[in-house]
């Protein structure tokens, strides 16, 4: 993107360009919010569609609504899994940034919590030294991203995680106000898209499908 070109994303993806800005992310909240309560009441949640298979459970576990108040810009509802439940595979559709560098088409195979393996389509011998690091093969976060206004990919992660349509997980640090005991050096965010074919399930119920909520 240009300079200029970059400038109204920016200010798009912060809703700088609406009529009123601070209405917009208290719109934001009041979404966001109504999905929190729900996932906070919900132990277990399975991510579903052709890139994925993945299950964790969140119970005992907080889900915080990103609403633009600590963060911007913003627009994710995220929690942190039950450190030894997550199970399944998933591939990540999105390059993943890490220390500057760039890994393609990574995939992970989970088992009781653990990854236990893994590949790259480009960036492998980063991704074998990252799960080579204590920590980093459990995950510390699982996250929705609900920014409509975040219409690309730009290989900045305070923008990719938040955009809409996308579910992402963190492998390594958790966030401790969620509940989450897993402890690394590394906090590495994955982006995975939901638009297509993704559907996402709480305690067995259908929740949200090709990138939309339904509830």
């Amino acid at each position: 993107m240009s300079l200029e070109a970059y400038e109204r994303f920016v200010y798009g993806a912060c809703h700088l360009y609406d009529d009123d800005p601070v209405d917009s992310w208290n719109k934001v909240h009041a979404f966001q919010q109504r999905i929190v309560d729900y996932l906070n009441k919900v132990e277990y949640v399975h991510y579903k569609g052709s890139n994925m298979d993945i299950g964790f459970s969140v119970k005992g576990r907080t889900w915080i609504n990103s609403d633009g108040k600590n963060n911007m810009p913003s627009g994710e509802v995220f929690s942190a899994p039950v450190e030894d439940s997550v199970n399944g595979k998933i591939r990540f559709s999105y390059p993943s940034i890490y220390m500057g560098q760039e890994v393609e088409d990574i995939s992970l195979e989970v088992s009781n919590g653990e990854v236990v393996k893994w590949s790259a389509a480009r960036g492998q011998r980063l991704l074998d030294e990252i799960f080579s690091i204590e920590g980093a093969r459990r995950f510390g976060e699982v996250a929705i991203g609900t920014n409509r206004e975040i219409t690309r990919f730009t290989k900045n992660i305070l923008f990719d995680e938040k955009i809409g349509g996308t579910v992402h997980l963190a492998v390594g640090q958790s966030y401790f106000h969620c509940g989450g005991l897993n402890k690394s050096s590394i906090h590495w965010d994955m982006i995975a898209d939901m638009k297509d074919d993704g559907e996402i399930y709480a305690d067995g119920n259908l929740i949200y499908r090709m990138g939309e909520f339904l509830i």
